[in-house]
């Protein structure tokens, strides 16, 4: 009985030993995890590099999550032909050929550019909703609300905020 106390004891030491190793050795949920390195690709920076490229504004939105007041963006009633880029990064994101008027304050797209955004589920605000964001940088665009009845091919309508957006024709 006693012989075998002993193995048990010295098992249990190995294993907390073992694992006291192990946890040192892998990075922290934070720093190896963090949403904008793990799930978004490999154009990360810092949340200072970010504050340095970015105005105030566009940090709050792309980075913090934040949505600019509705009518207020500089995309909201743009019509021109080209091509909408990802304020953070510069990545593609939208064709002009996709957007359309929905009245609801803040430029509509029914169409990403293939692959260039991402969609993740948001229960913020006491609801459900579906957050998109920039697959290259994690930048925050805006929500994509589908089956609003528009009469757009697909029935969606991305709601970007302008903020987090830039324009080349």
């Amino acid at each position: 009985m006693i012989a075998n106390s002993g193995r048990l004891l010295g098992y249990k030491k190995s294993v907390a030993s073992f694992t006291r190793i192990r946890r040192a050795s892998l990075p922290t949920f934070k720093s190896h995890f963090h949403r904008s390195s793990f799930v978004m690709g490999a154009n990360t920076k810092s949340e200072g590099e970010w504050r340095a490229i970015l105005s105030p504004e566009q940090f709050r939105i792309l980075r913090q999550k934040g949505t600019e007041a509705p009518n207020t963006g500089s995309y909201n009633h743009h019509d021109a032909p080209g091509v909408y880029s990802c304020a953070g990064c510069g990545t593609a994101l939208y064709k002009s050929s996709t957007k359309f008027s929905s009245g609801c304050g803040w430029p509509a797209f029914f169409d990403a550019i293939p692959g260039a955004v991402s969609r993740h589920e948001d229960r913020s605000m006491f609801t459900t909703r579906t957050e998109i964001t920039c697959t290259a940088c994690g930048g925050h665009l805006g929500h994509v609300f589908k089956g609003e009845g528009f009469d757009t091919p697909t029935d969606e309508r991305h709601c970007v905020n302008s903020v987090s957006l830039n324009f080349k024709e």
